[in-house]
């Protein structure tokens, strides 16, 4: 709760500070700027978003005002009793629509991928931003969009698009966007989903470590130093709670006490309603079923801060997204993430001398370890998996979350050689692996491949002396990703890697293409090649 109240705290005093020109060149104070927009524009937040003005629902959400909150709604409620009252002549002279960066880009086939995708950097990089009155949290220094209609930071894509970046050599723009996450658990306490008012009850796959540990073995270690408090405060927000726990109380926003005193860790929201960027799609799930609303909305964002929105992994059934019930899952790539966080805390606090915390962070790290073997190894299949909590068992959805103990180094010999035989007998398809095993038509399952998901196989794989599947699964994603650009002159988001003359398809949105973790990805793997050529010679 101190975190929460930080948060609070945090928000009214900058919401004083932020101001707007109006039209006719007059300064107003904006005290409501800090809202997210279902809560600042009420009335007309859900006019527009269950009638549907535009075909994306995160179109509204990323407008900007063009006067203050109050003024505005008064404008609205006074435009409404008129009986020519037009709703989208009215967002469209009231509000700023928002910028189309990449409109102007044309790709050049004649570029090879690497070149496109170098080509690509200015295109999706985003200049240090200025206070506004939309839904915008600003950041101090440029960073990098995952492109389409992402054009916000996203957290968790971020370590992916850094691997391509170091690739490139641009260590300035990696620094860059470590001090902007920094910045945001600075001022917010946690790293929010993306830097967008409403996306702050909850954050992503905590990957920040891992960004922190790229810029350690890359220039020095001693950027521990710099960087020790964001990872303290990042493992405060994930822990939350901790210290409430007991036998008759076992869990407290992401942290749950299991039946054997062991603390693991699901996702979690702290706004039970529904995403102001898929508002109607959100109403109408819970409309057409009868679970309480509450509860599906706080399990559907708790997805969102997976990053897996959305798959047959948080379906109870397997099947329909009104059964999801993420809140009560224990997430194997999650309590992995975290042991890679409560290890790089250690590393980083002995690098500055403390070494009695090193080994209070070590000892953390080792029991979250045998913990997450305990519950998510599923010796009958030979691969880790989710943990139902509340019932007691594995979820028995298989997915590629099940590599992360291999990404991590969690795994003995014997394990990892088991899950390796798994993605080869099953997610291993002509395009690459798949993500999971079902095809459910949500965008994060079969037929789908992700490039986040390739890398954690491919060096899990590596990790244990797995080479020749390593290789298979690299080189099969490269063709796709090289046959796709040839084609149409983009990366793109996902892929189907089941049938290659067919897009990757499912989802709330088309599929987008720019596209950041698939260019980091790939310009990772084919930097690995042009090393290789380099040796041989």
């Amino acid at each position: 709760m101190k975190t929460f109240r930080l948060l609070l705290g945090f928000l009214l005093i900058t919401s004083i500070a932020c101001r707007q020109a109006t039209p006719s060149g007059t300064e107003v104070l904006e005290d409501k700027s800090h809202l997210s927009p279902d809560k600042r524009f009420g009335e007309l937040f859900r006019d527009v978003q269950m009638g549907g003005l535009f075909p994306d629902s995160k179109t509204f959400v990323d407008c900007t005002p063009k006067y203050a909150t109050d003024e505005l709604m008064s404008r609205y409620a006074k435009a409404k009793v008129k009986g020519d009252f037009d709703l989208k002549a009215f967002v469209e002279e009231h509000f700023e629509l928002p910028r189309q960066y990449a409109s102007g880009f044309k790709s050049d086939t004649k570029r090879t991928a690497a070149e496109h995708i170098n080509a690509l950097w200015p295109v999706l990089t985003r200049q240090p931003d200025a206070a506004t009155n939309g839904s915008l949290l600003a950041l101090p220094k440029s960073y990098i969009v995952p492109g389409g209609r992402f054009g916000e930071i996203y957290y968790w894509d971020s370590y992916f698009t850094i691997l391509g970046l170091e690739a490139a050599g641009q260590w300035p723009m990696i620094e860059n966007m470590c001090d902007n996450f920094t910045h945001l658990i600075n001022n917010y306490g946690f790293i929010p989903n993306g830097n967008r008012t409403y996306f702050l009850g909850r954050s992503q796959p905590p990957f920040y470590s891992l960004i922190v540990k790229v810029l350690a073995d890359g220039k020095s270690k001693d950027v521990y130093q710099k960087y020790l408090p964001g990872l303290k405060k990042e493992y405060n927000f994930w822990m939350d709670g901790l210290e409430q726990l007991t036998d008759n109380k076992t869990t407290h926003r992401r942290v749950v006490r299991m039946q054997n005193g062991a603390v693991l860790n699901r996702y979690w929201d702290d706004q039970p309603e529904p995403r102001p960027e898929s508002y109607r799609e959100d109403v109408e799930l819970a409309e057409s079923g009868d679970r309480p609303a509450e509860q599906l909305y706080r399990d559907i964002r708790a997805a969102c801060e997976s990053g897996w929105d959305f798959s047959s992994r948080w379906f109870r059934n397997g099947q329909y997204l009104s059964s999801i019930h993420t809140t009560e899952i224990i997430p194997v790539d999650l309590n992995a993430l975290l042991y890679h966080l409560e290890s790089v805390l250690a590393d980083a606090s002995a690098h500055t001398g403390d070494q009695a915390s090193a080994d209070i962070y070590r000892e953390k790290a080792e029991k979250r370890k045998a913990a997450l073997l305990q519950y998510c190894w599923e010796e009958a299949t030979g691969f880790f998996v989710d943990y139902d909590f509340v019932k007691r068992e594995p979820t028995g959805r298989h997915s590629l979350a099940g590599a992360y103990p291999l990404f991590f180094g969690l795994a003995d010999n014997e394990q990892a050689r088991k899950v390796a035989e798994r993605i080869e007998a099953d997610f291993l398809k002509p395009g690459g692996a798949v993500t999971t095993l079902s095809n459910t038509g949500e965008q994060w399952d079969a037929p789908n491949g992700w490039a986040p998901l390739q890398w954690i196989c491919i060096k899990g794989l590596r990790n244990y002396e797995h080479q020749p599947l390593a290789d298979t699964l690299k080189n099969r994603w490269v063709r796709l990703n090289e046959k796709v650009y040839a084609n149409t002159g983009k990366m793109v988001e996902k892929y189907n890697v089941v049938d290659l003359s067919l897009e990757a398809g499912g989802g709330e949105y088309p599929v987008q293409d720019g596209f950041g973790w698939t260019n980091g990805i790939l310009l990772r793997l084919l930097s690995e090649n042009k090393t290789e050529d380099n040796v041989s010679k």
